[in-house]
């Protein structure tokens, strides 16, 4: 059948069951996890693709990571994938984005009497350790992608329905948890047998226009991309920015973009980006294509089905062996968390010029990427912390969340500590730290964790030397900060700690939006109110190392 056999009703009852295989599925993923970083966070991602592996429908969970999962699929589908295999894979140049996030794609044939494959099911999480030379797998000098952990092309996890106990064998004698990568990666084997339950289910019910609803919903998101992008105004439209040194090097590494917008078409060439670096801020092209497909739903209509029908008016180019498609070895681990923040910050200032209503000043652009775990007693701790959300032409900035290519939730204090030898200090908003602004931005977090035994902290954050930038007239959010024991440490950084000591994350503000002397007088009366902003002219202090 065609996809013009299925009237708009049927068409949207079929996206809307198949939106919601790829949400149950995250569901069975996140509540079958052990790691608090799966269970509390919810750094993890699911996602239904077709036969010929185009993405059909996702949870809305991690931009970085959906907008990256076509690679996984192709890569998978070079590897002539039967019925009742899984692949694993966490290769960044072999469809993966860094090496903790581990991704499972499973071929779904519900059918075993015909054995036809109809589309694949794809989980994946973001694993608290997979080995590497430093706990968390997320070292801040790393020169090399080896020395960030075990490396995983696609290769069968599971093969005719068994369990391939060698390739698991051996991926968790290499990881520093292996009971807790176990549970994980059962949840996602479990997550990814559910979507085969349900599309089976979907068969019986609809039959092959269930598969002729494949196209029909990627074609619907395709017009109404296309019919967005002819709205904006063609040209082409630039902008530059850097990253704060690459964790062995301190000079500056410079992003530039050039947006084409073209009719129904748009452009990214990243051409004059810098050289890939020999710190690990690189970023696999996947990864920097995820960061462009995110602005254009941001600008577009972000209320169109997500699909691969999205992606296929928009073209991303970047010359080989350049920051944001690197040649291996390169070291990437900081690329996927770090690049892709400052690839969306200077996609959106490109875009600024073309429609400046549709644009938020700069938000904190950084993850803030605090990884704590002990080469003794085995334990990892991963956490990405919130900041200042950049204020809008209609509002105020949030305050205190993630931004940009994550999407994750905080750890609560009472399950970190339960589950880590870990005391929380400190867990605040930073008054004054959002740009004023007939907007103001939003505020950055003040976080501080006392570690109770020996261990290794590793920092990946940003925005600690150029402040995010305000829009329209408004002011720069606050720089972030790191301390330990009271004591500036870089912002990148992986260092050995006794017990007892104090690590606090200061992350930065959003940038305002419109002149701040045309702020209405209610609002800044409130702002004083609520004590976003205070009379106080002293530095924001956190907790020294004993815990004051």
């Amino acid at each position: 059948m065609t996809d013009a056999d299925l009237d708009p009703v049927e068409l949207e009852i079929l996206r809307n069951q198949l939106e919601s295989v790829a949400e149950e599925m995250g569901r069975v993923l996140i509540r079958g996890a052990y790691s608090p970083n799966v269970t509390e966070r919810r750094d993890c991602s699911t996602a239904l693709f077709d036969a010929a592996g185009r993405m059909v429908a996702q949870a809305e969970h991690i931009p970085v990571h959906l907008g990256a999962m076509p690679e996984a699929v192709a890569a998978v589908l070079d590897c002539d994938p039967e019925p009742g295999d899984t692949f694993v894979l966490n290769d960044p140049f072999a469809g993966g984005t860094h090496l903790p996030d581990v991704t499972l794609v499973s071929p779904l044939a519900p059918d075993e009497a015909d054995g036809e494959i109809v589309g694949y099911a794809v989980s994946r999480a973001h694993h608290a350790d997979v080995g590497g030379s430093a706990p968390g797998s997320m070292p801040a000098g790393a020169r090399e992608i080896f020395q960030e952990g075990l490396r995983l092309p696609p290769v069968r996890l599971v093969s005719a329905g068994e369990i391939n106990e060698d390739v698991r064998d051996l991926l968790l004698a290499n990881v520093r948890t292996p009971d807790e990568r176990r549970a994980d990666l059962r949840a996602q084997l479990a997550a990814n047998d559910r979507a085969e339950e349900r599309v089976g289910d979907l068969l019986a019910d609809h039959g092959d226009r269930l598969l002729g609803a494949f196209d029909a919903v990627i074609d619907y998101s395709r017009e109404r991309v296309e019919s967005e992008l002819a709205d904006l105004p063609d040209g082409e439209y630039t902008a530059r920015d850097v990253l704060e040194g690459d964790g062995v090097r301190d000079d500056d590494v410079p992003i530039e973009v050039a947006v084409t917008v073209d009719g129904t078409s748009l452009s990214v060439d990243f051409s004059g980006t810098a050289e890939q670096v020999p710190g690990n801020l690189n970023a696999p092209l996947a990864v920097a294509k995820s960061a462009v497909y995110f602005v254009v739903r941001c600008v577009t209509d972000p209320e169109i089905p997500p699909n691969h029908g999205c992606y296929d008016p928009v073209s991303v180019s970047a010359p080989e062996g350049c920051l944001v498609n690197p040649d291996p070895p390169a070291a990437v681990v900081g690329g996927n968390v770090e690049t892709s923040q400052r690839v969306t910050d200077v996609l959106f200032a490109a875009l600024a010029d073309a429609v400046p209503e549709r644009v938020p000043a700069a938000g904190q652009g950084t993850m803030n990427n605090l990884i704590i775990g002990s080469r003794s007693s085995a334990f990892t701790y991963y956490e990405t912390i919130g900041g200042g959300f950049g204020a809008r032409v209609d509002a105020d900035g949030m305050d205190g969340v993630q931004v940009g290519m994550t999407n994750t939730l905080n750890t609560p204090v009472e399950a970190l500590e339960a589950e880590y030898p870990l005391r929380v200090e400190r867990y605040a908003l930073r008054p004054d730290t959002g740009g004023a602004g007939e907007r103001r931005g939003g505020l950055g977090l003040a976080r501080s964790v006392t570690v109770e035994t020996d261990a290794t902290v590793s920092l990946l954050t940003e925005r600690r030397r150029y402040a995010p930038q305000g829009l329209a007239g408004g002011e720069s959010g606050a720089l972030g900060e790191n301390r330990i024991d009271g004591e500036r440490v870089g912002a990148k950084t992986t260092v050995d700690v006794d017990a007892g000591a104090t690590v606090t994350v200061l992350t930065p503000g959003g940038g305002g939006y419109g002149d701040p002397a045309d702020r209405d007088p209610e609002a800044r009366a409130a702002d004083r109110e609520d004590g976003k902003v205070t009379d106080a002219d002293g530095e924001d202090e956190p907790p020294t190392g004993d815990g004051t």
